[in-house]
Formats: structure tokens, sequence, C-alpha cells
């Protein structure tokens, strides 16, 4: 298999309307986001969905790819906080072990209001997090499960939380690719994915089966996932998702640089 013609695919559902039926032309490694990164780190693919503060971190070896990522304007509905008790009485929070950037977002977040529990590392399970901690951090699928699931209990909304306090959009995940690797590989690779976003958008009948397919991974009623493509997660960068990235890169993790945007 090879890694030029592989393209990284998050585990989660946020990401279905461009990996959709993708596996026709490309071959596809599916993992969680963190996960993803070591593998385009270690040549396994083209491009992959990573996590934002991974590519703050690893900026000296990987390119953006323009124009697509994981992004949110106000509730994200897959990265929250859930406890028994209120945020400003959690003493301790477990965070997954598959996680960065809402790891490092919550941090500023708390920090912004004040609070400043602990963080343990724990695997992303909500009862057994909560069983050793007042609060627990979940992201993706098991996030927007849980919510739906455990009603009563309280959630922060992470991608709510930054939109209020900043006004732009929470980009938790960006496309990036090595800087060696070519860039003629790198287009053809972003032009599919981004005409796949556009078919979702755009034609009914793929659309309709992209959001039964992903109703049924996470055995979810057809309009709630609608809901969650239409309103909560997005997979294209515009220019305020952008500026979104460019201040958490910045004040969140601490970038020097803002990154280019050629292609």
């Amino acid at each position: 298999m090879s890694w030029k013609r592989t393209l990284g695919r998050a585990s989660f559902i946020n990401c279905d309307p461009i990996f959709y039926s993708l596996e026709n032309r490309w071959n596809l490694l599916t993992a969680p986001p963190s996960w993803l990164t070591g593998h385009l780190l270690r040549r396994d693919c083209l491009i992959a969905p990573i996590p934002s503060a991974d590519y703050a971190s690893n900026s000296d070896l990987l390119q953006l790819v323009p124009d697509i990522g994981i992004v949110s304007e106000g509730k994200v509905g897959s990265v929250i906080v859930f406890g028994n008790r209120s945020l400003d009485s959690m003493r301790d929070i477990a965070v997954p072990t598959d996680s960065s950037t809402s790891k490092i977002l919550l941090k500023w977040l708390l920090n912004k209001m004040n609070l400043d529990p602990r963080f343990i590392e724990m695997p992303p399970d909500l009862d057994s997090m909560l069983s050793k901690c007042d609060g627990a951090l979940l992201i993706g699928d098991r996030a927007l499960i849980s919510a739906s699931s455990r009603p009563e209990m309280t959630q922060l909304d992470l991608g709510y939380e930054w939109t209020r306090m900043t006004g732009l959009p929470m980009v938790f995940g960006v496309f990036a690719a090595r800087k060696d690797s070519p860039l003629i590989e790198i287009n053809i690779a972003r032009k599919d994915l981004i005409e796949q976003y556009e078919s979702f958008k755009n034609i009914d009948e793929r659309r309709a089966s992209v959001i039964r397919q992903s109703a049924e991974t996470v055995d979810f009623p057809i309009n709630r996932i609608s809901a969650y493509f239409d309103d909560e997660v997005s997979n294209i960068l515009d220019k305020s998702s952008i500026n979104g990235l460019t201040k958490f890169l910045g004040e969140v993790c601490g970038m020097n640089e803002v990154p280019t945007w050629s292609h």
C-alpha cells in the first residue's frame, strides 16, 4: 500500500461527508485524530485530519492543507465536559488519552473562568471516568452519544464556549501533510476531498446516503445527524474559520508564526 495513495481518516462521524465512498479511489487509514498525527509523521499516509494542537506542535514538519478542516461555529455537539456537579465545583476532570486539541482548549477556557481543576488522563469511558473524577471530557462519537443518553448531567460544550468568548469559529482539526510530500499528490487529494464535501452539500441523494450511514454508526435518529452536520460541525475552512484557527494556534497553542495558506 503506497502512502502517497493513502489518506488518514478520523474514526468519528464528523468527517463522514468528505470520506463517504472515498475508498473507491483512495486507501483509507482510520484512527483516532491524535493517532493520525503519528501516522502522518511516519509517512503512513499522505494527508490526514489531525488535532489543531498537534499541528502547532509539529509545524516544523507539517504543512496545512487549505480549505478543509473540522470546524464548529458555536455548539459542536461532540466535544463536551460531563459531570454530576457544576463546573465551578469540579475538583478534577478526567481527560481522554485520545485527545489533544480539546485538552488544551479546555485548560484555556477554564483559566478564562478562573477555574483550575486537576486533569487526570484516562481511557475515554464516561462511567469509569466519573467514578474517579468530578468531571469527564469526551470527544467525537462518544461525546455525541453521551450528550443524548445523559441529558441530566452538567454539560459544557467546548465549541460553544470558545465562540461565546471569542466570537469566532473553533477549528478542532486541520488537514495536514508532511512538508516534504509531493505537492501534486497533495493537491489531487485536496481536490477530491473538497469535491466530496460539495457533493454532500449540493446533491440530495448523496447527502441522504451519508446521513443514513452516519446515523447507523452511532445508532441515532436521522434528524439528529442531519442537525449535527447542518448546525454543529463543518468540514470547510472559510475566512472566519481561518481567523478562529489563527487565534487558537497563537493564543492557546503559543505559535509564534501564523501558517501561510497557499496551494
